[in-house]
């Protein structure tokens, strides 16, 4: 098993999770179980593909769990536009959230 901490996808992708906890603390009440939900799983993903990626013994399994994970992250970066557009992130929430996205879907595909 390769330890996925060292791994600067899983890194970049754990800062992502975080901010996105933090950040949806002040989504509206009623988005706790919808938007704030859904984006904190889709970011959730992400990281735990990675770490999953990593424990399977062959290759092909590992790039199939990062796929996953860069599909999660494609929906992360959705969800974070919605947030936007619904006022629940301001722009600079929004763009620093995106380009931490850009950053990590640039380390997964490196």
């Amino acid at each position: 098993m390769r330890d996925y901490k060292k791994s600067v996808a899983w890194q970049r992708a754990d800062e992502v999770t975080l901010s996105i906890y933090a950040a949806t603390r002040n989504f509206p009440k009623e988005e706790s179980f919808g938007l704030t939900w859904q984006i904190r799983k889709a970011s959730d993903s992400v990281a735990s593909n990675i770490a999953e990626g990593a424990a399977r013994e062959s290759k092909r399994e590992s790039l199939h769990f990062l796929y996953i994970a860069s599909g999660s992250l494609t929906e992360t970066e959705y969800f974070l536009h919605l947030s936007h557009r619904l006022a629940y992130l301001s722009q600079d929430e929004y763009v620093s959230l995106s380009e931490w996205c850009n950053r990590t879907f640039a380390a997964l595909h490196g």
